[in-house]
C-alpha cells in the first residue's frame, strides 16, 4: 500500500523543514465539517485546539479523519496528560503549550518516539506500543514499520509562552526531535504583566527574540498572525509558521453579514 491510504499522515516534519511560509489555522471548534471547509479554503495545515476546545477524544478522531480524507495535514494542540490517547488515534503532530526549558523539550520527544531495535536509525524513545490503534490501522500498519513511521513522521512543536521559555529558546530549539517552536503571544503578553496586550514592545521584543533564536537553531518558528502585516512583520524575524484562529474568523464573518442586513433594513 501507499502512504495515501495510511491513517496516519506523515508530512508535516518535511513541511516544516521545507523553509516555505506556512499558513495554518487553529481550531477549537469540536466539528469534523469545520475541517473540512479549512481543507477547502486552502490552509496548508490545521491545529485541532484541545488545550481551549471542547472535542472529546472521540469527536478529535473522527476529525482527524476528516483531515485525512481531505488531505489537511494536522497537528493536535493537546495537554500532557493526552499524548498518549491522542498518537494513537493517529495525529500527525502535536504541539504542547507552556514549554519553557530544554529539559521539558527532550522529555516531550521521549514521550512522542517508540523504542527502537538497538542499531535501528533515528531517534529512539519511551512511546507505549499499541498497534491496534486507528494510528497503526488497528493493527493492519502494525509493527516495526509503523514505529519507524511515527518516529520519522509524527511532527513535535512546543509552544513558548513565558519569559524563561524566551530565555531558553536557543536551547529548546536546538533539543533533537522537537520540529517547531511556537509563541503563544497572548499568554507571553499574560506572564510579562501585559494582560493580552501583545503588541506592546517589551513583548513584541520578546517575540523577535524567539523567532530569531528559534531560526538560528535550524528550526520552525512560528506565530499567530492575524493579519498579512503581521505576517511580514514577523517573517522578517524568521517567522515561516503563521496560524490565524477559527473563531474569530467566523465570528468576524458573521458580524459583517449581520451588520450587512442592518444596513438594508429602512427603519
Amino acid at each position: 500500500m501507499t502512504d495515501p491510504f495510511f491513517p496516519l499522515d506523515t508530512r508535516l516534519p518535511a513541511m516544516l523543514k521545507s523553509g516555505k511560509r506556512l499558513r495554518g489555522i487553529f481550531n477549537g471548534i469540536a466539528s469534523p465539517a469545520i475541517v473540512e471547509m479549512c481543507a477547502y479554503a486552502g490552509f496548508d495545515f490545521m491545529v485541532i485546539d484541545n488545550e481551549h476546545g471542547s472535542a472529546s477524544i472521540e469527536t478529535t478522531e473522527n476529525m482527524l479523519r476528516a483531515a485525512r480524507a481531505s488531505n489537511l495535514p494536522t497537528l493536535v494542540r493537546c495537554l500532557e496528560h493526552d499524548i498518549a490517547r491522542t498518537l494513537d488515534i493517529g495525529a500527525g503532530g502535536l504541539q504542547i503549550p507552556m514549554v519553557s526549558t530544554a529539559a521539558h523539550a527532550a522529555a516531550l520527544v521521549q514521550r512522542v518516539k517508540y523504542p527502537l531495535a538497538t542499531g535501528a536509525k533515528g531517534l529512539s524513545g519511551q512511546r507505549g506500543s499499541a498497534f491496534s490503534s486507528r494510528a497503526a490501522g488497528y493493527g493492519a500498519f502494525g509493527g516495526p514499520a509503523h514505529s519507524q513511521r511515527s518516529n520519522d513522521g509524527i511532527a513535535l512543536v512546543v509552544m513558548i509562552e513565558t519569559p524563561e521559555g524566551v530565555a531558553n529558546a536557543e536551547s529548546i530549539a536546538a533539543v533533537e526531535g522537537v520540529d517547531g517552536v511556537f509563541i503563544g503571544p497572548n499568554d507571553l503578553a499574560h506572564s510579562m504583566g501585559c494582560e493580552n496586550r501583545w503588541n506592546e514592545p517589551a513583548v513584541q521584543a520578546a517575540i523577535e527574540r524567539t523567532l530569531k533564536a528559534v531560526a538560528a537553531a535550524g528550526k520552525c518558528p512560528g506565530i499567530l498572525a492575524l493579519s498579512p502585516e503581521d505576517e511580514d512583520k514577523y517573517a522578517a524575524w524568521g517567522a515561516r509558521y503563521f496560524a490565524s484562529v477559527s473563531t474569530g474568523i467566523i465570528t468576524r464573518a458573521l458580524k459583517e453579514a449581520a451588520q450587512g442586513s442592518r444596513d438594508k433594513i429602512a427603519y
